[in-house]
């Protein structure tokens, strides 16, 4: 667990706002697809645009953090 937060702070020091943002946002559009409390007729629409923020958001930060863990500079 100790390695996963050091690979954690490595990141941060590594991002820039727009990548903290692309984070919020791709919380917010899973956060939206886990709690569809939207009414029956809007539901498909809203969760399809959720999940292209989802996969637009989460797919460059996750290979952001599979660099940063597969860099073996200390």
């Amino acid at each position: 667990m100790k390695k996963l937060f050091d690979y954690a702070a490595k990141y941060l020091e590594r991002s820039d706002w727009k990548d903290l943002a692309m984070i919020k946002l791709c919380l917010f559009s899973i956060g939206i697809l886990a709690g569809m409390r939207i009414p029956q007729k809007n539901r498909k629409q809203a969760g399809y645009a959720a999940a292209a923020v989802f996969a637009v958001t989460y797919i460059p930060l996750m290979a952001k953090f599979v660099a940063v863990v597969m860099d073996k500079e200390e």
